[in-house]
């Protein structure tokens, strides 16, 4: 996907989107290309990511969103737990309200 295509800041939308970014992320890096990724996901215990594999989920994000969702901050606001426990629906639900208020900027 290019920046270029109309991003939809729905619930729906950011999913398919991240859930692709992961599938590639998990293929490239792990050969893995049959992982079920769903909103309840964590990214350490059901996808086993580690901090190399958040900063590339962070490219492929700047990528698709662009300035409008700035990961590392989303990261940066939590303590060590709460990254470790980080759910797919948890990263839907910033990149929503992230898009949601660029737009309304």
């Amino acid at each position: 996907m290019s920046p270029h295509t109309p991003v939809t800041a729905d619930e729906e939308s950011v999913l398919t989107d991240i859930t692709g970014m992961l599938a590639t992320l998990l293929e490239d890096e792990y050969g893995l290309d049959d992982v079920e990724i769903g909103m309840a996901t964590t990214f350490n215990r059901d996808l086993e990511l580690e901090s190399i594999d958040l900063v590339a989920l962070a490219g492929l994000l700047e990528e698709r969103y662009g300035g409008r969702v700035n990961f590392a901050e989303f990261l940066a606001g939590m303590d060590f737990d709460e990254i470790i426990e980080l759910t797919v629906g948890r990263l839907v639900e910033y990149v929503v309200t992230s898009l949601k208020a660029a737009e309304a900027s």
